[in-house]
């Protein structure tokens, strides 16, 4: 039997990112991750995850745990946000969420994609999560971490809950992902904000290495692509933040153009490139 004294999260979405959430969690001790897997499940349920870490070292055979102590206190969703392709979210998770109890992580991309869990889950606190980690499934159930696990949490303010709630609900997150010691997790209340930083990197890079089917280090390199492409994009969303009252400080493409290391990483729209998924 699980411990009854942990917090129960049912994670959705076992992919590099979600692998390491999935584990950093579970190292702290005071959380029971159960996981629901897709295209790597037989790989894993085989022979555990093979993981790779520079901040939690060389893993093998790991596998989440599968907890018996339901309802789940946080439903932790790290698949990639496709609205368009059935079924939505709302859709996946319905079964999972109990009323007025579950919180909802959503670490996923994109601005306004609390809309539809609010409507889904009127009385949910439902929580954003913006990752800058570079972490990639190389092969299923093995996973390759480059860059460190740096989480921000936010609360999406629901009109129908109190802030305080939320916030309360945003910090025992914060708290329960860095029980590892090994990663770096905050809370910032301006969800806004922190969610278009995000996207100065996300909207540029995801869409021009998916294209050109690069990694970030090769369009560094080149310049080209990245003067004449990953610049304007990142300059492009900047000036839609600004026009939706989200003003972000000038300094902030040069930030992003040159944030990750040179470690060849592609990001997880050329990752789903390459894999023949949705996008």
């Amino acid at each position: 039997m699980a411990d009854q004294s942990k917090a129960e999260i049912l994670l959705v979405g076992c992919g590099g990112v979600g692998t390491m959430c999935a584990y950093n969690l579970e190292v702290g001790s005071q959380a029971n991750v159960t996981a629901v897997l897709r295209s790597n499940y037989d790989a894993v349920d085989k022979t555990g995850f093979s993981i790779t870490s520079i901040e939690h070292g060389e893993v093998a055979g790991w596998k989440p745990s599968k907890s018996e102590n339901f309802p789940c206190d946080i439903l932790h969703v790290t698949t990639k946000n496709v609205p368009d392709q059935p079924p939505t979210i709302a859709e996946v998770i319905a079964p999972a969420v109990t009323h007025g109890h579950t919180a909802i992580v959503l670490l996923q991309n994109g601005i306004n994609i609390e809309r539809p869990l609010f409507s889904a889950f009127p009385d949910n606190i439902v929580l954003s999560g913006v990752s800058m980690i570079s972490a990639t499934e190389t092969e299923p159930g093995k996973i390759r971490q480059d860059d460190p696990d740096i989480l921000t949490i936010s609360p999406f303010h629901n009109p129908r809950i109190s802030a305080d709630k939320e916030l309360a609900a945003a910090q025992r997150f914060v708290d329960l992902y860095n029980a590892s010691g090994k990663v770096s997790c905050i809370l910032e209340p301006d969800v806004a904000d922190v969610r278009w930083r995000k996207l100065i990197y996300n909207a540029a890079y995801n869409s021009v290495c998916a294209i050109l089917d690069l990694d970030t280090t090769s369009i560094r390199y080149a310049k080209q692509p990245l003067n004449d492409l990953v610049r304007p994009a990142m300059w492009e969303v900047w000036n839609i933040a600004k026009a939706a009252g989200h003003p972000l400080p000038p300094d902030i493409v040069d930030e992003k153009l040159d944030i990750d290391t040179w470690s060849f990483f592609k990001p997880s729209m050329a990752q789903d490139m390459s894999k023949a998924r949705n996008m």
